[in-house]
């Protein structure tokens, strides 16, 4: 039986050189492919129109294409793959792609003709670039047709953010990622502190273990690689925890002011006590950097408790701790955010639209999201309110339990998803790696990522 829902917390709102227009393949691919305008959907069932909402369909024997976040492979392939064979002697053929190119390539194989896949695991943050590009079927009917996919169940803090856009939805939720902080128990008991409340605590503690440890140990784990997935979190969770947002009521950027220039600095000062080489750190070194005890704290996604206590990937069994993102200045609420979330949606350019619906459903639904986010390496969190509330999902999340909810069943910082954010969110890391380095004033750097914000978003 699911537990009581409760309140949701307050609102508050070596390294490389990087260039100062410096701009990843995402984003050259997303707004290169914006520009064509003319280039429709041009799939062999290729449509923008909404799907049939009275559609009936039989998944037995159907083969299923997907293109997927390269860290949810093993939940498509090893997982959600074997159990759609034996339910529906079907199969899933699963390509996956680097997050840093995710979007741009969904949006190539819509309007670059090949139309290959069906179904697209995208980020909620490149939504409206998607539906720009007239790359995902608009759902709106055939959800509202289907009341067995229990949207109510959805998270609240997810459910409109990774699928609405204008009035319409395009997907359901998949993946509901927020971030949380985890230490290395063990490595604080060793050298005397306590797990942060406060960014400045965060620091001194980072400061000390790496100074004290000799370098054997550092403090902290900073995630920088210059990417939004990446340096965007790990700025956003601390633009968060001091307090600020990324737009203000009116869509206006609102990180360039004291809230952002305190989140900035933090990740300044503290890159000599962390992890080598910041900007380098990408998903998979930093989860392997903590897994065998290399660093002592890292912010990252909430699945790491799970991989923390399996022993084939992890060092530090029973010997970690997690707690809420910090706050900072003179906020006193912890806040999360979602950092980039997923959705599952239908690519206009497939040609069994209404399968790779019926798809999408069955994968979110509770049993599978259960599944998925109680498996350590899924990379998938909990999307839905009964999932997060079970009994079942607390016994695998064990003590990281409370602080996912924490987060989940709060009011998170939401991500701008309109087109044009994924280059005004690359222009921002960019500048923000600037900063890092030192080749850039931190004020300076806010200022001309939020002057480029006013021109990708309007």
């Amino acid at each position: 039986m699911s537990a009581p829902r409760r309140t949701p917390l307050p609102a508050a709102n070596a390294r490389p050189t990087a260039t100062r227009r410096r701009v990843l393949s995402s984003a050259l691919g997303v707004g290169a492919l914006a520009a064509t305008g003319g280039l429709g959907a041009c799939g062999d069932g290729g449509t923008t129109a909404g799907l049939a909402a009275d559609a009936a369909v039989d998944l037995q024997g159907a083969t299923i294409k997907l293109m997927v976040n390269q860290p949810h492979v093993l939940a498509f392939t090893d997982l959600l793959g074997p159990r759609f064979e034996a339910e529906f002697g079907g199969k899933l053929e699963v390509t996956a792609i680097p997050y840093d190119q995710l979007t741009s390539k969904q949006i190539l194989d819509v309007q670059g003709g090949d139309g290959e896949f069906d179904v697209f695991d995208y980020f909620y943050f490149g939504l409206g670039e998607l539906v720009n590009a007239d790359a995902l079927v608009d759902l709106t009917d055939w959800i509202g047709a289907n009341p067995d996919i229990a949207t109510d169940d959805f998270l609240p803090s997810i459910y409109d953010p990774y699928t609405l856009l204008d009035g319409k939805r395009y997907g359901l939720p998949f993946d509901g990622d927020t971030h949380v902080l985890y230490y290395n128990a063990e490595v604080f008991d060793r050298y005397g502190v306590q797990p942060p409340t406060t960014w400045d605590e965060y620091d001194a503690a980072a400061a000390k273990i790496t100074q004290d440890s000799g370098g054997s140990v550092y403090g902290a784990i900073v995630e920088g690689q210059q990417v939004p997935m990446i340096l965007g979190c790990s700025f956003i969770n601390r633009l968060a925890g001091y307090g600020g947002t990324l737009v203000d009521a009116d869509g206006r950027p609102a990180f360039a002011g004291a809230e952002g220039l305190a989140a900035l600095q933090h990740l300044v000062d503290v890159s000599p006590h962390a992890l080598p080489t910041p900007l380098q750190t990408g998903f998979d070194q930093a989860n392997s950097a903590f897994l065998s005890g290399q660093g002592a704290m890292l912010d990252t996604w909430t699945d790491l408790g799970l991989k923390a206590q399996d022993p084939s990937s992890s060092k530090i069994v029973d010997k970690w701790g997690v707690v809420t993102l910090p706050v900072g200045g003179s906020n006193t609420t912890p806040r999360t955010a979602l950092d980039s979330g997923f959705g599952l949606g239908v690519s206009t350019a497939s040609a069994q639209q209404d399968k790779a619906a019926a798809f999408v459903k069955w994968a979110t639904a509770k049993d599978r999201n259960f599944l998925l986010s109680s498996t350590a390496g899924s990379g998938i969190d909990p999307a839905r309110a009964s999932v997060l509330d079970s009994a079942e999902y607390a016994a695998a999340a064990g003590k990281a339990t409370d602080v996912i909810r924490e987060g989940l069943d709060g009011d998170p910082l939401v991500w701008p998803k309109q087109a044009g954010a994924p280059k005004a969110l690359q222009d921002l890391v960019d500048q923000l790696a600037l900063a890092i380095q030192g080749t850039e004033e931190p004020q300076a750097a806010l200022d001309k990522a939020a002057e480029s914000w006013e021109k990708a978003l309007g």
